[in-house]
């Protein structure tokens, strides 16, 4: 036998690296590094645009580390200081980025100054309205007149002002029968009510009303009642002191808005001193 046969047998193993046909996956997470720039890039151009200066400050508070304490008080530790851009009171806004609590009209000017003064003012006015009740409920337990004049008033708060009711009671009209010539008591409301209302500065609106006549004539009177009784007033409002400039206006209803379903009821007969709020008097 020849040596040649004898030769050892070399096994060869080849080793093969799987996925080295698309060069590997680096590609990919430079990929998602800048999709992540990207969001991250138009979510802050979208916080620029939506949210108003001090939330800005806040933000930028928040994220510096040079800063210990947020410099914008608002009770929470949050990134706006306790606000947020998705609260009634700081809604995301539209535009050219806020300076204010709310955007800038077309015409440049800022509503954010109107509404504050318009709330200031409704607050006030609130005020007033109910230390003006507070009073007249004071002057009950005074004397016997005063208790007596109390049950002729209700008072109630309305869009259009404080309404000061005063009516007839069926044991005691505030006018003679059929006649603007006021009672005693109604002369004693009007001194009442001319004292409290020089504590505030609203105008004066005075409207009347009567009850329903039992039979239907051609002449019917209570139009001119309901005006003479509401005029009456007026007079006694101003001989009172209560400057004539403050009257803005003295109305008659005549039966056609009863105060209860009976429409010949005493209680109808009544005289409405409004005092009217600044707005509705601008309107």
């Amino acid at each position: 036998m020849s040596a040649k046969g004898n030769a050892p047998i070399i096994i060869k193993r080849k080793k093969v690296i799987a996925g080295g046909g698309h060069h590997g996956g680096a590609w990919k997470v430079a990929y998602a590094d800048f999709v992540t720039a990207m969001m991250a890039f138009f979510l802050l151009m979208w916080l620029l645009n939506a949210t108003t200066e001090k939330q800005r400050k806040g933000l930028a508070d928040y994220f510096n580390p040079t800063i210990p304490v947020n410099r914008i008080s608002g009770g929470g530790d949050g990134a706006f200081g306790g606000d947020s851009v998705f609260t009634e009171e700081t809604l995301s806004q539209n535009g050219t980025g806020a300076s204010s609590s709310h955007t800038a009209s077309k015409d440049g000017s800022s509503k954010s100054s109107t509404s504050t003064e318009d709330a200031n003012a409704e607050a006030i006015e609130a005020k007033a309205f109910a230390e003006v009740q507070e009073l007249l409920t004071a002057f009950s337990g005074e004397s016997m007149a005063a208790d007596e004049a109390m049950r002729h008033i209700v008072t109630r708060v309305t869009d259009e002002g404080l309404i000061i009711e005063l009516h007839d009671l069926d044991d005691e009209p505030l006018f003679k029968t059929r006649s603007a010539e006021p009672e005693e008591i109604m002369t004693l409301l009007v001194d009442m009510l001319t004292d409290v209302f020089k504590i505030v500065r609203n105008d004066i609106a005075v409207t009347g009303y009567v009850q329903s006549q039992p039979l239907v004539v051609a002449d019917n009177p209570v139009w001119d009642l309901s005006t003479k009784r509401a005029d009456q007033v007026r007079l006694l409002l101003e001989g009172n002191g209560t400057p004539t400039n403050r009257i803005q206006r003295v109305t008659g209803y005549a039966d056609r808005k009863p105060a209860v379903g009976n429409p010949m009821s005493a209680r109808n007969n009544r005289v409405e001193i409004i005092l009217l709020r600044n707005n509705a008097k601008k309107k």
